[in-house]
């Protein structure tokens, strides 16, 4: 379960249980936020001549993708830093 060393690529649950909740709320925003409806189904108002819905959901494209960039810095990238300077040492 982990790579050539044997290492898991990020901790369990029960090591970091800050981060994974961090990231479920993250990840849960964008997805609740899309799928409920009423806050999006509009047309006005207009940004560009686009109507609402479309620079919304571009909006939440650009907002999604920065949340799973920090989900990946708490839960694999961190880590791992943290284990190559605790080698080091």
């Amino acid at each position: 379960m982990g790579g050539p060393s044997g290492r898991r690529a990020s901790p369990a649950f029960g090591e970091a249980p800050v981060a994974y909740l961090v990231s479920a709320v993250l990840l849960l925003s964008a997805f609740v936020a899309l799928l409920w409806v009423p806050t999006y189904a509009h047309l006005t108002p207009t940004l560009g001549g686009f109507p609402f819905f479309y620079w919304y959901s571009m909006l939440w494209l650009v907002i999604n993708a920065a949340c799973q960039l920090a989900c990946y810095q708490l839960l694999v990238a961190a880590p791992r830093r943290r284990r190559a300077r605790g080698g080091q040492a």
